[in-house]
């Protein structure tokens, strides 16, 4: 069992409905020293990639990608859920619907911030059914810069997103790949990786 899913045993909190509330150390209170961990993580799993920019979608991705980009030394560009006035000029659009919220949302990425250079590590805390990476995969795709990996903190292996991801031809790394949880028990399976 690797550091992350010592802590997701620990802490996490299996709820109805393949919910896993991680929100004391990953998505509301966050652990920095947890995401230093990861970020060290994801070094290592995409060592040797070129990666000159980390991107993200907004909100609970934002932490965790920061700290990875730490490691990588490199700028983090966050997907926003709403058009704003502070974004000026173009923009690339996606569609993701959202597992945990039940709702879709456009997401957008001014033009500025990546271009066809661009070799992109996205970075997510969760993966469930997939949308909101091949919302992010197609803003990249559509600024034609190159998706050169994935990580995720939390996989839910028994949903199609991981399976999709992969059969895609991406590289997709996850922490903690979760293959069965147990609202009545509380318990947490994981995937050997």
């Amino acid at each position: 069992m690797n550091f992350l899913e010592e802590r997701i045993t620990k802490d996490g909190i299996v709820k109805e409905g393949n919910v896993l509330k991680v929100d004391s150390f990953l998505n509301h209170q966050m652990d920095i020293r947890l995401f230093d961990q990861i970020g060290e993580e994801f070094k290592k799993r995409f060592e040797g990639t070129e990666i000159n920019k980390i991107l993200t979608i907004e909100a609970s991705g934002i932490g965790i990608a920061c700290v990875v980009a730490r490691h990588f030394d490199v700028p983090v560009v966050f997907a926003k859920k709403s058009k704003s006035i502070n974004i000026e000029g173009d923009v690339y659009v996606a569609e993701v619907e959202s597992f945990t919220h039940k709702c879709k949302n456009q997401v957008i990425v001014s033009k500025k911030f990546i271009n066809p250079e661009d070799k992109i590590l996205i970075i997510d805390d969760f993966l469930a059914n997939g949308c909101a990476l091949q919302g992010l995969i197609s803003i990249v795709k559509s600024a034609g810069a190159s998706v050169e990996g994935i990580g995720i903190a939390v996989e839910k292996g028994f949903q199609t997103g991981g399976q999709v991801i992969r059969n895609l031809g991406y590289h997709l790394e996850s922490l903690a790949i979760v293959d069965s949880m147990d609202a009545a028990t509380g318990e947490i399976k994981f995937r050997e990786q």
